[in-house]
């Protein structure tokens, strides 16, 4: 049987461009101890710890949580690529779920350096081999970094057989911007518009400019789930639910259908969604709050797609119609998303989960969804695997 499980804590702290960041010790721990402050329990309290990072050495976690406690518990570390900070949640709550543990951290951090991913070890293959193979077959733009061509590729897929206009994936940036703009732990809360992302270099011509693009972030949060019996024997908060989660990854069609789209997930996203729509009796037109993977304002597009937030071929007019913001159908990335508020990769599923957290609980001040109940939440990882998470206020 699977008990329900609670999200009883979190906790983030301020991202930060590399460079402006504490060691990575410092910035887990902080984001552990707000979590823990928000949850209102002491570390020792802590049965298990799941801590994802991606650029780190083998037991960082450990390094990270003994800055906290050294309490020998299980510390299990998580690298998903880009999704490894939502994985790290989906391993606690399966723990708490299936009453392997009544109380357990997930924890994400990561300390990046300035520029465009790369790979660390280059004497071995690639886990990105076949991905791209695919692009090279694909995307003939050799000059461009494969993180663009992957995104930029995909929404150079959709342009071609939709019509989507480049303007398009500039108003999302100005909608992340401009939800930034109420979130202090966000890495840009400058608000720009359409036309100031347009005009921003261009990385390539008629498909994106530098603004669609995430930067490169430092940064760690942090959730503390936790069992209805557990809740209820510590006085804990139990305002927030996970209802249903899923964790898929990849099948032939990413590479099989040669579309630039499957390479970058958009038919794992798509099943990650069904099986939590599926598992909670709902469908995406139930939620009211949204914190999805915009890595690139194109990916964002496609994910309104693929959570069925519209229709195939529709995401522009969800765009224009204003549905993607406050007074449209679904408050998209209200934290201002991985575009504005930044995204370092072990540390993004958790702060997507601290937002939709705040929103269920209706404390996140200027950036409130007036009626907030159910909230979806959606982590992609290039390699790859993809979490979606729905969650519910009690």
């Amino acid at each position: 049987m699977s008990r329900d499980v609670y999200v009883t804590g979190v906790g983030m702290i301020p991202f930060t461009k590399p460079g402006a960041n504490a060691p990575y010790p410092a910035m887990a721990a902080e984001a552990t101890r707000r979590a823990l402050a928000d949850a209102g329990l002491g570390y020792e309290q802590v049965q298990q710890a799941y801590v994802g990072y991606v650029y780190g050495d083998s037991t960082a976690g450990q390094r990270a949580l003994y800055e906290v406690g050294m309490t020998g518990i299980p510390i299990v570390n998580v690298n998903n690529n880009c999704s490894t900070g939502s994985t790290a949640l989906f391993l606690a709550r399966q723990a708490v779920a299936s009453g392997a543990a009544d109380c357990v951290l997930a924890l994400g951090f990561e300390h990046m350096s300035p520029g465009a991913l790369g790979a660390m070890f280059n004497d071995r293959p690639s886990p990105f081999e076949n991905f791209d193979k695919a692009t090279d077959e694909l995307v003939d733009q050799p000059g461009i970094p494969l993180a663009l061509r992957y995104f930029g590729g995909a929404g150079l897929a959709h342009m071609q057989q939709y019509g989507t206009a480049l303007p398009t994936f500039a108003e999302i940036r100005a909608k992340a911007s401009r939800h930034a703009a109420n979130n202090p732990l966000a890495l840009f809360r400058n608000v720009v518009t359409a036309d100031e992302v347009l005009a921003t270099p261009v990385m390539w011509p008629g498909v994106m400019t530098r603004l669609m693009a995430c930067p490169p972030t430092c940064g760690a949060a942090a959730a503390i789930v936790c069992s209805d019996a557990f809740a209820q024997r510590h006085g804990l908060s139990r305002t927030v639910r996970i209802r249903a989660q899923a964790m898929t990854t990849d099948r032939p069609e990413t590479f099989g259908a040669r579309d630039m789209r499957e390479v970058v997930g958009f038919s794992m996203a798509r099943e990650a969604a069904r099986q939590v729509y599926e598992a909670a009796g709902i469908g995406p037109a139930d939620v009211q709050v949204v914190e999805l993977h915009d890595c690139f304002a194109h990916n964002e597009l496609l994910s309104y797609e693929s959570l069925g937030l519209c229709p195939e071929g529709g995401a522009e007019k969800f765009v224009r119609d204003g549905n993607n913001t406050y007074g449209g159908k679904v408050v998209t990335n209200p934290s201002g998303g991985l575009l504005s508020k930044g995204h370092p990769l072990g540390a993004t599923g958790l702060a997507q989960c601290t937002e939709l957290v705040q929103q269920l609980r209706g404390t996140a001040e200027k950036r409130q969804v007036d009626g907030a109940r159910l909230a979806l939440q959606h982590n992609l990882g290039l390699g790859g695997a993809c979490v979606v998470t729905l969650y519910e206020r009690v």
